[in-house]
């Protein structure tokens, strides 16, 4: 499966857990919301949609979630299905808030990345790291479109997802190992459509953006102050794209590269993994490059003969690319890769297996969750590229020349993530340019492996002059925000809270 670009790991911060600090009063609590005579909606859209109201309640708990402490509020955004016919279908799209704790100048709406990822889920988890935005703003997130509590895609079972786990070779060798990897590929849109239907074409970035536009009036608010990391950076420069006269202050953390198609993508990832797999070698003053050796053998070794991993599992080449990804997302999590690396060494698969558990969302019951299949889903709503087997193994080799480790598991990505797709994609790369709008802040870290700080130049250019405002931090991992470094956090906070625009170009060291 492609790379998540989920930042969890990056966002937390200090983040500990969501204890409750009471619940305030009535459904909102100090600086609640209310209409703002000032809020507009797009034109041409019923009183039905931008005249609701949203009823909101106690959260109760999220798959894998318990509920959040009883200061948060949940509700439900009433949204088309498809936007072209806004007075259609509808589906319900869960939205989560917590009242400013001070001054409230607003709300303050956050995607985290996936795509896929659960806001109303992750927020709580992760505010108590955002105290000074929270002083300020309502914080606020959601669920898009197939994901979670918003019609979520239901592709398959977990026991078919085991099934693929263990027979699925995701670097295919030999011609019976390609028809598999690619009849897996078919079975999964298939079974989307099936479970999907109508939404399945429906799930693209740029309807969530116009979702989320939905959400700004009904809120109240005349601009959408937002905050988006990872692919929520996509998210964020497509609905500039769209409204960018609707844009308030809006940060753009680990940025997605949108000049990138998807075999360029594949390629920045290839790059942004291998560059974090030589500093961690680095970090142990090993050789990058003799480091990079050992661990392809390893795979290879992988290839031919799966290492026993407990209760009956096996490590196999596939789940221990995964699982050597999973730790390279944030410096703190570089000893469990060492740890991971010898017992491997050692013949154990265990501790390298459970790292890819982690990434899949697996439970020690062997129970998954559903985010990689609604990346998948929206990942092929948005692509209209797609190559072929034929042109990803001819590509093998550029691949291989940018990562051993992971340039092959990303090329063959490039053919089998939409292939037989039973819905036609959106567009190439996003669209956005935002002639008009305010500035935005763009923060790229030049340590990051799954958005490669590169694309934080490229989205300040695309959103055009004097829009896009690029902060760079000199760290490792993913996302720059409340991973330590007071530089960009204190830019960020100064932005969003008091208006204050950092210098193009301001670097964090």
């Amino acid at each position: 499966m492609a790379l998540l670009v989920l930042a969890v790991l990056a966002v937390l911060g200090g983040c500990t857990g969501n204890g409750s600090r009471g619940e305030p009063p009535g459904n909102a609590g100090p600086g609640s919301p209310s209409a703002s005579p000032t809020a507009s909606a797009s034109p041409g859209l019923p009183r039905a949609l931008t005249g609701q109201k949203l009823a909101w309640k106690k959260c109760g708990a999220t798959e894998g979630y318990a509920a959040p402490g009883r200061e948060w509020r949940c509700a439900k955004l009433t949204v088309p299905v498809d936007w072209a016919e806004p007075t259609g279908k509808t589906l319900r799209m869960a939205v989560i808030r917590g009242a400013a704790t001070g001054e409230r100048r607003g709300a303050l709406v956050f995607n985290f990345g996936g795509p896929g990822g659960s806001g109303v889920s992750l927020l709580p988890l992760f505010a108590p790291g955002y105290g000074t935005l929270h002083r300020a703003y309502d914080l606020v997130s959601f669920d898009p479109r197939g994901v979670g509590g918003s019609a979520r895609v239901d592709c398959r079972d977990d026991a078919a997802v085991a099934r693929a786990e263990r027979t699925v070779d995701l670097t295919p060798d030999t011609p019976a190992e390609e028809r598999a990897f690619l009849a897996d590929a078919s079975a999964f849109g298939k079974s989307c459509a099936r479970t999907t239907g109508a939404l399945l074409p429906e799930l693209t970035t740029a309807n969530t953006a116009r979702d989320l536009d939905l959400l700004r009036t009904v809120l109240g608010e005349a601009k959408l102050d937002y905050f988006g990391v990872s692919y929520g950076t996509e998210l964020g420069g497509t609905y500039a794209h769209l409204f960018p006269r609707h844009v308030g202050r809006m940060v753009l953390d680990a940025v997605v590269d949108p000049a990138a198609d998807t075999v360029e993508h594949a390629k920045g990832q290839a790059r942004g993994f291998q560059r974090a797999l030589n500093d961690y070698f680095r970090s142990l003053h090993e050789d990058p490059k003799a480091g990079t050796a050992k661990v392809a053998a390893l795979l290879k070794d992988l290839d031919a003969h799966p290492l026993p991993a407990g209760k009956g599992r096996e490590l196999t080449e596939s789940l221990a690319v995964t699982g050597l990804v999973s730790p390279l997302y944030s410096e703190g999590s570089w000893p469990q890769l060492t740890r991971a690396l010898d017992a491997a060494r050692a013949g154990d698969g265990g501790p390298l297996l459970a790292l890819a558990d982690s990434y899949n969302d697996r439970d020690p019951e062997g129970h998954y969750g559903k985010q990689a299949q609604a990346q998948r889903a929206i990942s092929c709503a948005d692509d209209s590229t797609r190559p072929t087997a034929a042109q990803a193994r001819a590509r093998l080799g550029e691949f291989r020349a940018i990562s051993p480790v992971f340039g092959p598991f990303l090329g063959w990505d490039t053919a089998g993530w939409c292939h037989d797709w039973p819905a036609k994609g959106d567009r190439t790369t996003p669209e956005v340019s935002a002639p008009g709008a305010p500035p935005i802040l763009v923060v790229g870290n030049t340590g990051d492996p799954a958005t490669p700080f590169e694309g934080a130049a490229r989205m300040a250019g695309e959103l055009g002059e004097d829009v896009g405002v690029e902060l760079v931090w000199q760290g490792e991992g993913h996302g720059a925000y409340g991973s330590g470094s007071e530089c960009v956090d204190g830019a960020v906070d100064a932005y969003l809270v008091r208006g204050k625009v950092p210098r193009p170009g301001t670097e964090c060291r």
